[in-house]
């Protein structure tokens, strides 16, 4: 299994309307880093959900439900989505301070690549997140 994590600005997307849909693609990315991390998630995968912008919080974890597809909302081929699924909420949001003043988690892509809408998660990262919130 491999570990991700997504941006999204609550006010365009937030947690709880990802809750309320049950499911959605993640879709609107043009940026080819992030766009090879969507085609790189694979069924089973988890990850974090991340509230950029406001909040600066990850606040739930999502599961990949459906691998790479041509992004419907665009004609352009360059572009994908991922289906992904609401699994839980974190008890307590996990701040970009707090993962920002552990040291083992400076080299996360959140804190190396902050403009990264959709990074890599390496295992002892999600593990690390987790436990800091309360999972």
């Amino acid at each position: 299994m491999n570990y991700w994590l997504v941006k999204s600005e609550p006010f365009k997307y937030s947690w709880d309307q990802f809750v309320k849909d049950g499911k959605t693609f993640w879709d609107g990315v043009r940026n080819y880093g992030a766009r090879n991390n969507l085609r790189a998630m694979k069924k089973g995968d988890h990850v974090l959900f991340y509230h950029s912008n406001e909040g600066l919080a990850v606040v739930g974890i999502a599961e990949v439900i459906k691998e790479a597809y041509q992004d419907p909302t665009t004609i352009d081929t360059n572009w994908v989505v991922a289906d992904l699924k609401p699994v839980k909420a974190m008890p307590k949001p996990v701040t970009l301070a707090e993962i920002k003043a552990d040291p083992t988690l400076k080299d996360m892509d959140l804190v190396r690549l902050s403009r990264l809408s959709v990074g890599t998660v390496k295992e002892k990262e999600y593990k690390k997140i987790l436990k800091m919130g309360g999972l």
